[in-house]
């Protein structure tokens, strides 16, 4: 899953960066309104986490904006203000929901994770295809009911496959989702996690769909 944020305190964005890659998330981090609206329009994002007092355009507006030209993508608003008229604004712009700082980052964490898990086919926090059980919300996996440890980049990439368990899913949208804008490295790399993902799940699970891509069979 891929989070943008769009904070000017850099400490605190630091912070959510570390943490929520730590999760198992692709984060990319701007510190101006305006580089955020225009980040948040190129790429594809599984959530925003965005502060309302922002250099270049503040946060009700890079929120309306994107609404306004009908971009859906989960919204986290953060700010300092504190209070329920600034918490209606900011729900009324379009956002999906507000944390005031200070914030424990647990309870961010527990709301970037139920944000997501709303979106499209990511309503249910319980994925299962065949004999494979994924469980975004506690981040466990298990074939045949028997728990396998994974990694948090190889939890990503499974969970890619696993929203769109039975189709085709290609190496870029992978990319695009489980690794950070500022990824240069071989793209190649979705190759080696599926290669460890069979490893550990059996061969038969991920099947490889030449050209195309990889997909996860949904028969036992």
């Amino acid at each position: 899953m891929r989070v943008l944020i769009v904070e000017d305190e850099r400490r605190l964005a630091l912070s959510l960066a570390k943490g929520l890659t730590a999760e198992g998330f692709a984060v990319d981090v701007v510190h101006d309104g305006l580089e955020g609206l225009h980040q948040a329009g190129q790429s594809a994002y599984d959530l925003v986490i965005l502060d309302i007092m922002l250099p270049g355009m503040n946060g009700y507006r890079v929120c309306s904006t994107l609404r306004a030209a009908g971009n859906d993508v989960p919204i986290l608003m953060l700010t300092a203000k504190d209070g329920e008229y600034d918490e209606a604004e900011g729900l009324d712009t379009g956002a999906d929901d507000y944390l005031t700082k200070p914030f424990s980052y647990v309870v961010l964490l527990a709301r970037v994770r139920a944000l997501v898990r709303r979106r499209g086919q990511g309503a249910s926090p319980v994925l299962r295809a065949g004999s494979l059980t994924v469980d975004r919300g506690a981040r466990r996996v298990a074939r045949d009911g028997a728990a396998v440890a994974l990694t948090a980049k190889e939890f990503a990439v499974l969970e890619q496959l696993a929203l769109r368990a039975g189709d085709v899913v290609s190496k870029a949208e992978i990319l695009e989702h489980v690794w950070d804008f500022a990824y240069e490295g071989d793209p190649n790399i979705v190759e080696v996690y599926v290669s460890t993902l069979r490893r550990k799940l059996g061969a038969g699970l991920i099947e490889t769909v030449r050209g195309a891509g990889y997909r996860l069979v949904t028969r036992a």
